[in-house]
């Protein structure tokens, strides 16, 4: 996977005090760039506005303080969302079954891109993947960009998961 974000040290911390994880933290931009830094709650509950309000008040108040940041810039305290970003090992277990998309920093079986469904991870290292009924293994050190793709069956979890938050 790609390097850490270089305020992942500074933000993680005050993140998961809180109660949260942080699924990515990503600059956007150069000219009035976007620090967005993606959440979601440890205990797998939906993320309401609040959160990310809270979320937000806390970041900024460390970034006042550090200052690590020359010049102007925007805070985006946001959800992943259900196409989300697969940002650690554990996504893809959290997640197998599902359907995602994965980039490979280098090939593996003579291809670099890669679209279908994770089944497993194995060897503590490695993603099983099917793509058009072949399997691949794709070793997680090799993952450059990995994200869910939006199903019917991801909307559908969801809604259930909302309608249960509900009662």
């Amino acid at each position: 996977m790609p390097e850490a974000h270089p305020l992942e040290k500074l933000l993680t911390p005050v993140v998961e005090g809180l109660g949260f994880e942080v699924v990515r933290i990503k600059t956007i931009g150069t000219k009035n760039p976007t620090l967005q830094v993606m959440i979601e709650r440890k205990d797998r509950k939906n993320l309401v506005v609040d959160d990310c309000a809270t979320v937000s008040r806390a970041i900024s108040q460390v970034l006042d303080e550090a200052d690590p940041i020359e010049g102007e810039y925007s805070l985006e305290v946001s959800s992943p969302g259900l196409d989300r970003p697969l940002t650690k090992l554990e996504n893809f277990e959290r997640f197998s079954g599902y359907e995602a998309r994965i980039e490979t920093s280098g090939e593996v079986a003579g291809r670099k891109r890669f679209k279908g469904r994770i089944l497993k991870v194995g060897d503590g290292q490695n993603i099983f993947f099917d793509m058009d009924g072949q399997e691949f293994v794709i070793p997680y050190e090799l993952v450059s960009k990995a994200k869910l793709i939006l199903t019917d069956e991801l909307l559908a979890e969801a809604a259930a998961d909302a309608s249960e938050t509900e009662l």
